[in-house]
């Protein structure tokens, strides 16, 4: 009995164009743990495995992919030279990486930064302790919005609309046994993160793994991405998150406004006036902690 390698028929895949495929092996590619035998490429995007040989060829004749040992792939050396002159030009992610760096010695936990991706938060940038919990996610990893801290930051500065888009999905993926699934409970979460500034993923994404995320918004206050940090639950306890909310809470806020945003007082009191009280939260980049 032949053993079936794919998960989707000949017919199914026919569907898709040639793009279509190429990109998703250049995805399944550069996932984490490589380099990756050709079969393991075909079960992930359920191509055939002539289909993902023949784009594999393609990719190394131009670079973008190379054989390794066990007849396995790598990315190839054209592929990270591209991948790390965007980086390098990316005006969000210069303005990041020294706030993560402060953030991560502030805090003594990894800091981060994601961005999204359709329904998707895909990690960009990490800055991680030399002698703590490391994150399981690494630069490329995707994880739902709907299931990370770093996710639930950036829906809580979506428009109503855009949010729901996402929030009211079918069939929501549990990532564990404490995602947020139920459309209802997502809304109430993502109303006090809009409330504070901050949102909290309490092993939503990873078991006995808490983070703490706010949204980086552009000139039009729009949501660009998401900073955050993460760690152990019983190093990064409630009492934790009380104190490292804010402090993400202006990391992400120094960024915005590097990037042209005006970004929302919290928790302001209008003044009686001719007053000169105000209750407003410390500049971007100040000591809020």
């Amino acid at each position: 009995m032949v053993k079936a390698v794919n998960t989707r028929s000949v017919d199914q895949e026919l569907v898709k164009g040639p793009v279509d495929k190429a990109m998703e092996v250049l995805e399944a590619l550069v996932r984490p743990g490589g380099p990756h035998r050709l079969g393991e490429i075909a079960r992930r995007t359920g191509l055939t495995k002539p289909t993902v040989h023949r784009h594999l060829r393609t990719m190394a004749e131009y670079g973008f992919a190379e054989p390794a040992e066990g007849g396995s792939y790598r990315p190839g050396p054209r592929l990270l030279g591209l991948a790390a002159a965007a980086l390098s030009d990316s005006r969000v992610l210069e303005l990041t990486r020294p706030v993560l760096a402060d953030l991560r010695l502030r805090t003594g936990h990894v800091a981060f930064y994601a961005a999204r991706h359709a329904a998707d938060a895909v990690y960009l940038e990490l800055s991680e302790p030399a002698r703590e919990y490391r994150m399981s996610t690494r630069p490329g990893h995707r994880s739902p919005l709907h299931a990370c801290g770093v996710g639930l930051a950036m829906l809580s500065a979506m428009p109503d609309g855009e949010s729901a888009a996402v929030i009211d999905a079918p069939d929501l993926e549990a990532r564990t046994h404490s995602t947020l699934t139920d459309p209802a409970a997502l809304r109430a979460e993502l109303a006090r993160a809009a409330l504070c500034g901050y949102a909290v993923d309490d092993e939503y994404d990873e078991p006995d793994v808490r983070s703490v995320a706010a949204p980086v918004l552009d000139a039009e206050s729009r949501p660009v991405g998401a900073i955050g940090v993460a760690g152990l639950s019983f190093t990064l306890d409630p009492g934790s998150v009380e104190v490292f909310g804010p402090m993400v809470r202006a990391a992400a806020r120094t960024v915005s406004a590097g990037l042209g945003a005006r970004t929302p007082v919290l928790g302001v009191v209008d003044p009686a006036p001719g007053s000169e009280e105000s209750t407003t939260d410390p500049a971007p980049g100040g000591d809020e902690a």
